[in-house]
C-alpha cells in the first residue's frame, strides 16, 4: 500500500469514533430462593447455585452489558443482618466507584429483600443504579422466575433514565423504590408492591419505562462496623409492655413500636415506653397498618399525641422493619435527641 492509501485509511478511521466498549454491570449474588434447588435428600429447596450458574440461564444478557459476577454469599435472606449489610454496602460502593461500571445488580432472597434495599438506599452514595432481584420459585421449578428478573435488572442498570433513582427492586417486570416497597404475598411472583405510591416503572420487551422518581431519599454514612442493638416490639390488644421492658433489660439502644392505627398504644405499653424514654432510649412509633403515616393525633393516654409529648419519635410512613434500619443507622452516626431524630424520619 502506498503512502497516499495509508494516509487515506488513517483519515477514514479518524473520521469515525471508535466503537464504545459495552457497559459493565457488577452482579453480586447473595443467595435466596433464586440460588436454590430441590435437595434430593431433604426434598426441599436449599442453596445450590452460584452467580455464574444463574447468569448462564440468560445468555442473551450479553447484548446489554458485560457482566462481572461476585459471589458475596449464598445464604437465605432470613440470615441477613447488619454485619452482612455493612459488608454489602462496601462491595456496592467499590463496584460503583469504577468508571466503567454502569450499575450493580444484586440477587437476594425475598424475605428480607425490602430491608436490604432500604439499607443500601440509605448507605450507598452514588447516582448509578443499584437493582435488587429475587425469585419466588426456585431453580428446580419449570417456571423459575429468576432468569427474567436478572435480565430485566441488567436492562435497568444500563438504562440512562435509571440514574439518580436510588436503590430499586425489580421483579415480575415491575420496578419499585426501596423506601416504599414491601412483600405482600408469601408465594405470588407479583408479591412486591409499593402501597399507595405505586411502581416506579416497568420493564417492557422493547424498553424500560419510568413513570415517577422517588423524592424522599437521604444518605446516612456508615461510621462503625458494630451497629447498635435496636429492637421491634408489637402492640396488640392486651399487650402488657413486658417486651418493651425486656428490650430495655437486654441493652437496646433504640426501640421501634409497631403501634396501632395512626400510632396508638394501650396504657401498659404507654407506661413501658415512657420508662424507656426516661432511660434515654429513643422510641420510634410506627403502625401495623400497611399504608399511611403515623401522626400525633389522639390525646388519650397512649394516643399518638401523648406519645410525642412523652418524647417519642413518629416513624412517618415507614414499616417497623424499615424504621428499625433508619434508627440503627442514625444512632451509629451520632444523631440523638427527639428533635434531630424526628427531622430524619420526616425527611
Amino acid at each position: 500500500m502506498n503512502l497516499g492509501a495509508i494516509l487515506a485509511s488513517v483519515a477514514w478511521l479518524l473520521a469515525f469514533p471508535a466503537f464504545a466498549a459495552p457497559p459493565v454491570v457488577e452482579f453480586i449474588a447473595t443467595g435466596g430462593t433464586i440460588a436454590m434447588k430441590i435437595d434430593p435428600v431433604k426434598h426441599a429447596p436449599v442453596p445450590a447455585i452460584s452467580g455464574e450458574d444463574l447468569l448462564a440461564t440468560v445468555p442473551d444478557v450479553a447484548k446489554y452489558a458485560r457482566i462481572e459476577v461476585s459471589n458475596f454469599s449464598n445464604i437465605p435472606s432470613d440470615y441477613m443482618d447488619p454485619a452482612h449489610w455493612v459488608a454489602l454496602t462496601r462491595a456496592v460502593q467499590d463496584a460503583l466507584a469504577r468508571p466503567e461500571v454502569a450499575g450493580v445488580v444484586i440477587s437476594h432472597g425475598t424475605d428480607t429483600l425490602e430491608e436490604t434495599a432500604w439499607w443500601l438506599d440509605l448507605t450507598v452514595d452514588s447516582p448509578k443504579p443499584v437493582v435488587l432481584i429475587g425469585a419466588q420459585r426456585n431453580a428446580s421449578e419449570p417456571d423459575f422466575d429468576g432468569p427474567r428478573n436478572l435480565r430485566n435488572a441488567v436492562r435497568i442498570a444500563v438504562e440512562p433514565d435509571a440514574a439518580g433513582k436510588g436503590v430499586m427492586l425489580a421483579m415480575n417486570n415491575q420496578i419499585n423504590a426501596a423506601r416504599d416497597v414491601t412483600k405482600t404475598h408469601t408465594s405470588s411472583v407479583e408479591t412486591f408492591k409499593s402501597g399507595d405510591f405505586g411502581f416506579l416503572g416497568e420493564v417492557d420487551f422493547d424498553r424500560v419505562v419510568f413513570s415517577r422518581a422517588p423524592l424522599r431519599r437521604q444518605h446516612v454514612p456508615i461510621k462503625t462496623d458494630a451497629m447498635p442493638y435496636v429492637e421491634i416490639v408489637a402492640m396488640y390488644g392486651g399487650a402488657d409492655g413486658a417486651l418493651v421492658r425486656a428490650a430495655i433489660d437486654h441493652g437496646a439502644k433504640g426501640i421501634v413500636i409497631q403501634a396501632l392505627g395512626w400510632g396508638n398504644v394501650n396504657l401498659p405499653m404507654f407506661a413501658a415506653i415512657k420508662d424507656a424514654i426516661a432511660r434515654g432510649i429513643p422510641v420510634v412509633v410506627t403502625s401495623r397498618v400497611p399504608n399511611g403515616r403515623v401522626l400525633p393525633n389522639y390525646g388519650f393516654d397512649g394516643g399518638g399525641k401523648t406519645l410525642v409529648d412523652a418524647g417519642a419519635i413518629m416513624g412517618d410512613d415507614l414499616s417497623p422493619q424499615k424504621a428499625r434500619i433508619l434508627l440503627t443507622l442514625l444512632l451509629q452516626s451520632g444523631v440523638q435527641g427527639q428533635k434531630e431524630l424526628q427531622a430524619a424520619f420526616s425527611r
